[in-house]
């Protein structure tokens, strides 16, 4: 009898435990899961303008942080004078800070503009020194030229420099667009059913010589250097190295490295050379528009997981980018729960002048939803 009421206790004492370790496990479950939730930045893109008072910029910062945004994404035309000015006010209202600056493409840029061989070459020959593809501000950086690289490697590291920043942002890390979204091109009166000479780059002296020496064959000679995955690659390997040495550069000054990207990598490989998933980098943020593709508010889920995907082995965050304009309050609020629920770790908002107070309203409810 006492045998029985022994293995009974023990039962008892083992199913007590057995249940107190399943509740600490659920417990501890639940709490990273509210972790993770609180862990989920919100950012916003801006540009910035010296002319403007602080008290200005401190009315804008504080209307992003009194509604939910946690990191301010500043355009300073790449002025670290302008950037050590507003990072402090920004900080001051509870944001971080990061750095964006427009890379290889550098529209109006006096130091390059001077230096006509610097900039990229389109398969018909023209420079984008005086031929612009699509927009007059399309002025697009070789990434082969030493030159030219260590210019936009120079603005990058001046604004690592800036104290109090948490990145230096890469914009227009690429080459200028083969196929554009297909949204925009009825904007262009355009058909792209193939990569076109006028939108195909860079075939400058100094990448086709390069090339050549290294696979033996010229893509100017080439009847359809599309095909050629030598030419593409080297190109996209082009771009991969100025990010590589962007990071490099943050990381020596304290900062990490973050990028604005397309869509997802398959993507951005097919329509402008860059294959994000292989750079050396901390953060992208996909520019997730579902509108340029003419795609439903649910696209935006659907990429950001083709994302998170790739970069599966990487140790690298995606926040997914979304175009504010064309989505109402409560589709921003469905942006922010696609976003989540398909790994992305934030949500960035292009920008912050087309938040609306009913879209800012809508951000913030977001942050309890």
């Amino acid at each position: 009898m006492k045998i029985k009421h022994l293995l009974l206790g023990l039962i008892a004492v083992g199913f007590t435990s057995c249940m107190d370790n399943m509740s600490a496990k659920k417990t501890e479950e639940k709490a990273e899961v509210e972790e993770k939730k609180d862990d989920f930045k919100y950012w916003v893109w801006t540009t910035a303008n010296a002319e403007r008072a602080d008290s200005s910029y401190t009315a804008e910062f504080k209307r992003y942080s009194e509604n939910g945004i946690d990191a301010v994404l500043i355009n300073t035309g790449t002025d670290p004078d302008l950037l050590s000015r507003l990072t402090p006010i920004a900080k001051e209202e509870g944001l971080e800070v990061h750095a964006w600056i427009m890379a290889m493409n550098r529209p109006g840029d006096s130091v390059a503009l001077k230096h006509p061989d610097w900039y990229a070459v389109s398969r018909d020959g023209k420079s984008t020194h005086d031929t612009r593809p699509y927009v007059d501000y399309y002025q697009w950086m070789c990434p082969t030229r030493e030159e030219s690289t260590n210019h936009v490697l120079g603005l990058v590291e001046g604004l690592a420099k800036v104290e109090g920043v948490a990145s230096v942002h890469l914009d227009y890390i690429r080459l200028p667009d083969v196929f554009l979204p297909v949204g925009l091109l009825p904007k262009y009166d355009l058909e792209q059913e193939e990569e076109l000479p006028q939108f195909d780059f860079c075939y400058c002296d100094v990448c086709v010589a390069e090339f050549e020496k290294m696979h033996h064959k010229n893509p100017r000679e080439m009847e359809n250097p599309a095909i050629d995955m030598e030419w593409k690659q080297f190109r996209l390997n082009k771009i991969k190295a100025v990010v590589d040495r962007s990071y490099k550069i943050a990381h020596e000054n304290g900062k990490e490295l973050t990028a604005a990207v397309f869509p997802y990598p398959e993507m951005a490989d097919h329509m402008v050379r860059q294959r994000w998933d292989k750079w050396d980098i901390d953060e992208v943020l996909p520019m997730i528009y579902h509108n340029f593709y003419n795609e439903e508010v649910d696209w935006i889920g659907f990429a950001t997981r083709q994302g998170v995907q790739d970069l599966a082995a990487k140790d690298v965050k995606l926040n997914t980018g979304v175009f504010v304009p064309e989505l109402s309050p409560e589709e921003i609020k469905e942006a922010v729960k696609l976003a989540k629920e398909n790994g992305a770790t934030g949500i960035s908002f292009f920008d912050g002048n087309a938040l609306t107070p009913e879209k800012l309203q809508a951000v913030k409810e977001s942050k309890t939803e």
